[in-house]
């Protein structure tokens, strides 16, 4: 059975050596605390960069336990939720297999996958490590971003029911392989473009596919 093992909340912080602030230092809400979800994230949980952060579309991340446990093993340490930035953190869930339009339903709560983390300099800084970027985009294993098709309360412990995406799947992974590539084959556009994915990706999408004729 799936499980969400830890809901994360992010307060306002410095970026180490930097001048700007940053979100993504996020911590573990206590177990028996609820956390209200709404269309635009979580209650409480700071948003700073809303040009690449935030809105209906990554409204919520999530981080997968199985993707943590190939993290600590590669980095030869231990890794706490929320580490990674995301808000939720759910075992039980092989994450690179996660595809656009898969739900999560906890408690009252539903969640959509939208597209994957793109890992940025931010987050190489609070991983401590210049190759970050790199060696995250190597792994293929990016978490996964939400819309919040159905709002409510949550809070650790609680189950997780992973309701597979019915129509084409296209796993974030797939999605975060295809950063920075200028030709796409036209037929794994299509395919994207019969999912629910994230609005300015469709956008891009939908602009490569008119180009085509």
């Amino acid at each position: 059975m799936a499980i969400l093992q830890s809901v994360n909340i992010g307060q306002t912080r410095p970026i180490p050596t930097k001048s700007a602030k940053t979100g993504i230092f996020k911590e573990p809400v206590d177990q028996d605390v609820q956390v209200e979800v709404t269309k635009q994230g979580l209650t409480g949980d700071a948003i700073i960069n809303r040009k690449h952060h935030g809105g209906v579309d990554q409204a919520v991340y999530l981080y997968f336990a199985d993707d943590y446990a190939y993290w600590e093993q590669a980095l030869g340490r231990e890794i706490t939720p929320g580490t990674f930035g995301e808000n939720l953190t759910i075992g039980g869930v092989e994450g690179r297999s996660v595809c656009v339009g898969d739900r999560f339903e906890i408690e009252d709560v539903v969640l959509e996958v939208t597209s994957h983390r793109t890992p940025c300099n931010v987050f190489a800084v609070r991983m401590g490590s210049p190759g970050w970027v790199k060696q995250f985009f190597k792994a293929g294993r990016p978490g996964a971003y939400c819309r919040v098709i159905k709002t409510g309360q949550l809070r650790a412990g609680e189950p997780v029911i992973h309701v597979p995406f019915a129509g084409e799947r296209i796993s974030v992974s797939q999605l975060l392989a295809l950063e920075g590539q200028r030709d796409i084959d036209p037929e794994l556009i299509r395919r994207l473009l019969k999912t629910p994915i994230h609005y300015k990706m469709r956008a891009d999408f939908e602009e490569r596919v008119a180009l085509l004729f």
